[in-house]
């Protein structure tokens, strides 16, 4: 069992930057692949990016790339979304996941690859 909760979310404008963190609970943090995704109003939950358990590897969506970083401290059980040059298309609920046990694969971007979620905190960018 992994308890997720997001924090950094906030109100931006358009250019600017935000990092949110995932705080996870429980010893086996450093076994699971994790991912962040986001969700619009009306829209469908959107994968964002994924690392490797020892963050070794990561993916993006295609329109974060070079803005974007995923990053994870497996010794303080934390995940990281670096967020630059955000635009209003980015304003969503922005959730991280844990996906496996050593089973995850960070080029799956299906929500229901993921096991684990966190309960998301709100990112708002204004024109």
């Amino acid at each position: 069992q992994v308890q997720l909760v997001e924090s950094g979310g906030g109100l931006v404008q358009a250019g600017g930057s935000l990092r949110l963190s995932c705080a996870a609970s429980g010893r086996t943090f450093s076994s699971y692949v994790m991912g962040w995704f986001r969700q619009a109003p009306g829209k469908e939950r959107e994968f964002v990016a994924a690392i490797s358990e020892n963050g070794g590897r990561t993916n993006y969506l295609d329109s974060v790339k070079g803005r974007f970083t995923i990053s994870r401290d497996n010794a303080k059980n934390t995940l990281y979304l670096q967020m630059n040059n955000l635009k209003p298309e980015d304003t969503a609920v922005y959730h991280c996941a844990a996906s496996g046990g050593y089973s995850g694969n960070i080029y799956d971007p299906r929500p229901t690859s993921y096991d684990y979620w966190g309960q998301g905190t709100q990112v708002t960018v204004s024109s």
